[in-house]
């Protein structure tokens, strides 16, 4: 094998290589007498046939298959032996090729980059930790409280009211034409609770019991359903019954009716709720933090077409917000050749963190267990709930798909390891510090944003950091106890968003 080494330019090799006709020519014999132990032809023994017959019959394909295997083992070898480790697939062009001559080919490889790993332990990284309040706690209960309680049919005589729950019978119509899934009897509605599409609960506060009424709507144009989308309707609807709200006594009955044991342990179900939810919000923003100083310490060159693919996932989802009308505001005054620049900047850091995480890793021995990837579907299956057997077959009959799960892991645990090894700073707050603190970041990066510029060399993907939302309890789920009379009949989906 002859090897011509064409481009060493960055992270780019390029190389023509050749190997000799006679060595093609030895693989394929060699190829040919193997196939000949497995298969008969007529008029010779088992495996006895001549290597001429061989040649004629099978030495098309033979010659094929062993090309492929010679290209792919020669430009392996010869990556190896330069201890190269390509970025991503090579490619690799065949020049010329006929029977009885030499086999040349170009190899073109990306690399990647050399990874000098900063000492983690030098690494300041500020975590903090938030303890619910009492009245967070007092919120978060009455907040359940509400979504639980019961009504009762009114007794007076009164038109309905916003707040209200209503027991209602409707037939849709579009020009006259009842359409599927428009039709409900007996269904369950709280006014001003926005559970169908917008403009036809409004229309039904003021009206009595019993009297029918045109609720006149349009559907929505982003609306589910096309044959829907942004046609205008008419609801033939009724308000059989009125229902108010009936008190709800929060107390050790309240609590069990969860199926917890008493308002003690309902308080203690949702501190840990609560704690959870900030440790997750306290934890990304310790996250965000160690990348943004990772990027700071390390400015090596990216491998080029891992980059490009990189800002076209990016650019495909600036396109399609362009299209439905959710750009960020402050990109929609920016021309394309701006967000392009901006946006590549996004991709090239984004990259360089990927390749830093996964040299850290490898460095360290972190590795992705299948053990951790069943955990991963398993929790993808519990966020659809009915169709878990699916989503776990899903997974199960797509090792890519599976395979996909794996990264976000694999992230999560070097962050996690680097976090350990990094010089940390405890802090504890409470919920109104940390909000403080999140909107006093918010500024400061707008103020950035508008003014300040910072050295090339060390330029950043500009980081959105919201204030802080404080987490919203829900019912302790491990208990929680099914209450038939909130559920919904199936009919009547298309009056609902």
């Amino acid at each position: 094998m002859e090897v011509v080494e064409t481009n060493t330019e960055g992270l780019q090799r390029d190389f023509k290589i050749t190997i000799v006709a006679n060595d093609i020519q030895q693989r394929v014999d060699a190829r040919l007498t193997e196939v000949g132990r497995d298969i008969s032809i007529p008029g010779f023994r088992p495996g006895k046939a001549p290597l001429k017959i061989l040649k004629q019959r099978y030495g098309g394909s033979v010659m094929g298959e062993v090309l492929e295997a010679t290209v792919q083992e020669s430009s392996q070898e010869v990556l190896s032996e330069r201890g190269l480790r390509p970025a991503g697939q090579p490619k690799i062009e065949v020049v010329s090729f006929d029977e009885g001559k030499d086999l040349e080919y170009d190899l073109s490889v990306e690399i990647l980059p050399d990874i000098e790993t900063v000492d983690l332990a030098s690494l300041e990284l500020d975590r903090v930790k938030v303890t619910p309040t009492d009245d967070e706690i007092k919120d978060a209960i009455d907040r359940i409280a509400q979504q639980n309680r019961e009504t009762k049919a009114i007794e007076e005589t009164r038109p309905t009211a916003q707040g209200d729950v209503v027991i209602i019978d409707f037939e849709g119509k579009i020009d006259d034409v009842p359409f599927e899934g428009g039709k409900g009897t007996g269904i369950r509605l709280e006014l001003g609770s926005d559970q169908f599409i917008p403009g036809f609960e409004e229309q039904l506060v003021g009206v009595e019991a019993g009297k029918p009424l045109e609720v006149k709507v349009a559907f929505p144009a982003d609306y589910n359903v096309d044959e829907l989308a942004g046609k205008d309707a008419v609801f033939d609807c009724t308000v059989q019954e009125i229902h108010a709200a009936v008190e709800v006594t929060v107390d050790d009955a309240f609590a069990e009716n969860l199926g917890l044991e008493n308002l003690a342990a309902l308080r203690d179900a949702i501190s840990d709720q609560l704690g959870q939810e900030y440790g997750r919000l306290t934890r990304e923003r310790t996250k965000r933090d160690l990348l943004d100083k990772l990027s700071d310490a390390h400015d090596f060159a990216v491998p080029p077409r891992m980059a490009e693919d990189e800002f076209n996932q990016i650019w495909t989802q600036i396109e399609q917000a362009k299209e439905e009308d959710k750009l960020d505001e402050e990109d929609k005054e920016k021309s394309d050749d701006e967000l392009r620049t901006q946006y590549q900047d996004i991709a090239d850091r984004r990259v360089r963190l990927g390749l830093l995480l996964s040299h850290i890793g490898e460095q360290n021995g972190l590795t992705v267990t299948q053990e951790e990837v069943n955990r991963a579907i398993m929790e993808q299956a519990r966020q659809m709930p009915g169709q878990e057997q699916q989503v776990i077959e899903f997974y199960r009959e797509n090792p890519q798909a599976s395979a996909s799960l794996q990264a976000p892991i694999f992230e999560d645990k070097v962050v996690d390891f680097v976090i350990e090894m990094a010089n940390v700073t405890e802090r504890e707050l409470t919920p109104e510090q940390l909000n403080a603190e999140a909107e006093a970041e918010a500024a400061e990066a707008d103020s950035a944003k508008a003014g300040e510029k910072k050295p090339a060399a060390k330029k950043k993907a500009p980081a959105k950091k919201a204030a802080a939302k404080k987490p919203a309890a829900k019912k302790p789920a491990a208990k929680k106890k099914a209450d038939p009379k909130s559920k919904a009949k199936d009919d009547g989906k298309a009056a609902k968003e």
